[in-house]
C-alpha cells in the first residue's frame, strides 16, 4: 500500500515537473524599443525570463549570418534589458535591411524567441514596413547541345545581402521544365560555389527549350527566378569549330588558286614569248621569202644577160663553121 502511494506521488511529481518545464519554456519573452532603426541609434532588447537565468542575445543579418551576439543574465525577477548594438553607419557588413533579434534560454531545452527589426536610412520621417526582400537571380546559357552538360548559376539575396545556407533546404523545390512538358526536380542537385551563390549541372537529352525554375525559401520568405536554354543538336562551339575548319579549307583553296593563277600567268608569259618568237620567225621567213624572190629576180636577170651574150657567140660559131665548110668544098 505504501509502495502504491509512493508511486502515485512520484507520478504526480513528474507531471508537475513536466508542466513547470513547459511553463518555463514559454516564459521567455523578448521585445525591442523600436521596429525601425537608423544610423547611430541603439538597439535595446528587453523582456522576461526565469530568475537569474543566463541568456544569449543574437542579431542576425538579412543573409542569415550572425552580426552580433552577447550573453546576459536576467535579474532576480527574471527581467532583463540590454543594448545589443548601436547601429553604425551603413556598410557592407551592416547594410540596410531586415534583421532578426533572437534570445536563447540556457535552461529548459534552450527555448528561444525571435523578432524582426528594420535597419533603414530613417526611422522618424518615413514609415518602413518590417518585411524581407528575398531575391533570386538565375544565370543559364542561352544555347546548349544535346548530351552536353549545362551549368546553371543561382544567386540568392535578402535585402541585397547574399544568403548562406544548405542548398537542399534553400533551393529544395527548384525544378526544370523539359520540352515535352514534364518536370524534373533539382532538389538535391545544387552545390555551393560561394555564400549565396549556387550552381547545378544538368545534361539535356533532347532538343527544345528547357526552363529552369528556381525557388528560394529563407526565414519564411519565398522568391522565384527562371531562365531558359535552347538545346540544339550541336552547340555554338561545335558550329564555330566547323566554321573555323571551313575557313581553313577556304584559305587553303585560296592559296591553291593564287598558285594556279601564278602558274597561269607564267604560262601566259611563255605563250607571249612563244608568240613573239613565232612572230619573229614569221618575220624572218618573210624576209627569207623576199630575199629568195630577189634572188630569183636576179637569176632571171642574169639568165637574160647570159642569153643575150650567148646567142651571138653561137651565131658567130655557126658562121665560122659554115665558112670552113665552104672553103673545104672549094679545095676539092
Amino acid at each position: 500500500m505504501n509502495g502504491l502511494k509512493t508511486t502515485t506521488i512520484l507520478f504526480f511529481f513528474l507531471i508537475l515537473v513536466t508542466n513547470l518545464s513547459v511553463v518555463q519554456a514559454f516564459a521567455l519573452q523578448i521585445a525591442t524599443d523600436k521596429q525601425v532603426y537608423s544610423d547611430g541609434q541603439p538597439l535595446l532588447v528587453y523582456g522576461k525570463a526565469l530568475p537569474n537565468e543566463p541568456l544569449i542575445i543574437r542579431l542576425f543579418a538579412p543573409d542569415g549570418t550572425i552580426a552580433k551576439f552577447d550573453q546576459i543574465t536576467a535579474d532576480n525577477n527574471g527581467d532583463f534589458d540590454h543594448i545589443l548594438i548601436r547601429w553604425p553607419n551603413a556598410t557592407t557588413n551592416f547594410a540596410h535591411g531586415t534583421y532578426s533579434v533572437e534570445a536563447i534560454s540556457s535552461k529548459e531545452q534552450g527555448a528561444s524567441q525571435k523578432i524582426d527589426v528594420k535597419f533603414a536610412q530613417s526611422s522618424a520621417l518615413v514609415e518602413v514596413p518590417i518585411q524581407r526582400t528575398l531575391s533570386t537571380i538565375v544565370f543559364a546559357p542561352q544555347t546548349a547541345a544535346v548530351n552536353q552538360p549545362i551549368r546553371v548559376f543561382v544567386q540568392v539575396t535578402s535585402d541585397g545581402l547574399l544568403v548562406a545556407g544548405s542548398p537542399s533546404k534553400l533551393l529544395g523545390t527548384s525544378h526544370v521544365h523539359l520540352p515535352d512538358g514534364t518536370v524534373v526536380s533539382l532538389s538535391n542537385s545544387f552545390q555551393s560555389l560561394h555564400q549565396g551563390i549556387y550552381y547545378v549541372d544538368y545534361t539535356p537529352k533532347e532538343e527544345g527549350t528547357y526552363v529552369f525554375h528556381i525557388v528560394a525559401f529563407n526565414q519564411g520568405s519565398i522568391s522565384h527566378g527562371s531562365a531558359a536554354t535552347v538545346v540544339l543538336k550541336q552547340n555554338i562551339e561545335g558550329i564555330s569549330n566547323q566554321i573555323i575548319k571551313l575557313n581553313s579549307i577556304l584559305d587553303s583553296t585560296s592559296k591553291e588558286l593564287d598558285k594556279l593563277k601564278s602558274e597561269v600567268e607564267g604560262f601566259g608569259q611563255v605563250l607571249d614569248t612563244s608568240q613573239k618568237s613565232i612572230t619573229e620567225a614569221n618575220q624572218n621567213i618573210n624576209k627569207s621569202v623576199t630575199s629568195m624572190s630577189n634572188s630569183v629576180s636576179n637569176i632571171e636577170a642574169a639568165s637574160g644577160q647570159f642569153n643575150s651574150l650567148f646567142l651571138p657567140v653561137v651565131a658567130l660559131i655557126a658562121v665560122i663553121i659554115a665558112l670552113q665548110i665552104t672553103i673545104l668544098a672549094r679545095r676539092r
